[in-house]
């Protein structure tokens, strides 16, 4: 008796030992994320235009990506497995931006990807858009920057000593010739405060010795339309909508029926004048579209010799045998619109 209550004592002091491991593992973080082929999104629920219509013969769609932070290490042995599913170190995600700078990036990059959508959607219905410059955006700083600690990604540069800087033609233009340890005062809004400080120019190119900020700079934008256009997109990130956008947005304010009866997905940055972007992720893109038995995927054209979306999701499809889809390479709107236009009606 006392021998068999000695053998349960050991066998719950092991049950136990493993149950603390466990619990211990579950709250220890791991630097990687996991990347999947994420949801296919219906975008006439998602977009609304001022007397604009919505037709039900056929549907926009736009793609995603699942990221999933690894916050144990039970979550990377299954990204290991897991089909279709990429790991990616933390710092390749976002450099060492904090979780709140990353945060108001893919709100940046989403909040451009929707006014460039409004500009390009509505100009190519025959609308008048106009365009307001508010400044310089701050997407990224480099690690020897005299500005990281005192500037965050996210600001808006509105002036540098004392001079409108409304874009980054303004901002390049004042620095261009300054020497390095020149000490500028920086003038910048964070979540609607403004704040002034004084920085020094570091040397951002040695064969050129131009010195700069050593941010990286982007246009801040206001989009004025004549319609109002709505988005409801509070659960998605990033720029890579901008295409799948601006057709919706075309689509509501065309009186003709672009869809014509289609599931057409897709996925590709959007400027101002219309173009279409690389993107990243193409190939789990090119799957969820597959999953929800889309017809016709837009991607973006492969132009400059680094463009790799063509050729990566003509690969995927080739690869997983997807045959049922057809894969339309675009370098503007106008060449979807056009597509789309000599569409014949699905049966």
């Amino acid at each position: 008796m006392e021998q068999n209550k000695k053998r349960y004592s050991k066998r719950l002091s092991v049950f136990l030992v493993i149950g603390l491991l466990f619990l211990i593992t579950l709250f220890i973080p791991t630097p990687y994320y996991l990347y999947q082929p994420g949801s296919v999104e219906e975008l006439s629920s998602k977009v609304s235009v001022e007397n604009g219509h919505k037709s039900h013969n056929g549907k926009f769609y736009l793609t995603t990506i699942l990221s999933i932070k690894a916050s144990n290490i039970y979550y990377l042995i299954y990204g290991k497995f897991a089909p279709h599913t990429q790991i990616m170190k933390e710092e390749e995600v976002k450099g060492d931006m904090s979780e709140s700078e990353y945060n108001s990036l893919l709100t940046h990059m989403m909040k451009t990807s929707q006014e460039s959508a409004m500009a390009s959607g509505l100009r190519a219905a025959g609308e008048k858009v106009d365009i307001q410059q508010k400044g310089v955006f701050i997407s990224n700083i480099l690690p020897e920057s005299k500005a990281k600690g005192v500037l965050q990604v996210g600001d808006v540069v509105t002036s540098i000593d004392g001079v409108p800087t409304k874009n980054t033609t303004d901002f390049k233009k004042y620095l261009s010739g300054k020497p390095k340890g020149t000490s500028v005062t920086i003038q910048s809004v964070r979540k609607g405060k403004l704040h002034t400080n004084k920085i020094k120019l570091i040397e951002i190119d040695k064969k050129t010795k131009t010195a700069g900020l050593g941010i990286y700079p982007e246009d801040e934008i206001a989009v004025k339309t004549p319609r109002k256009v709505t988005f409801h997109t509070e659960d998605i990130g990033g720029p890579s909508a901008g295409l799948m956008f601006s057709l919706e947005i075309l689509s509501q304010v065309l009186p003709e029926d672009l869809k014509k009866g289609y599931k057409i997905a897709g996925t590709g940055t959007m400027d101002l004048e219309g173009n279409v972007g690389q993107i990243g992720g193409i190939r789990d893109k090119i799957v969820a579209a597959h999953n929800e038995n889309v017809d016709i995927f837009f991607c973006p054209a492969d132009q400059g010799p680094d463009d790799t979306n063509q050729k990566e999701v003509k690969d995927e499809a080739k690869k997983l045998g997807y045959k049922d889809i057809k894969i339309v390479p675009v370098k503007t709107l106008e060449d979807a619109e056009i597509y789309l236009n000599h569409l014949k009606p699905k049966k």
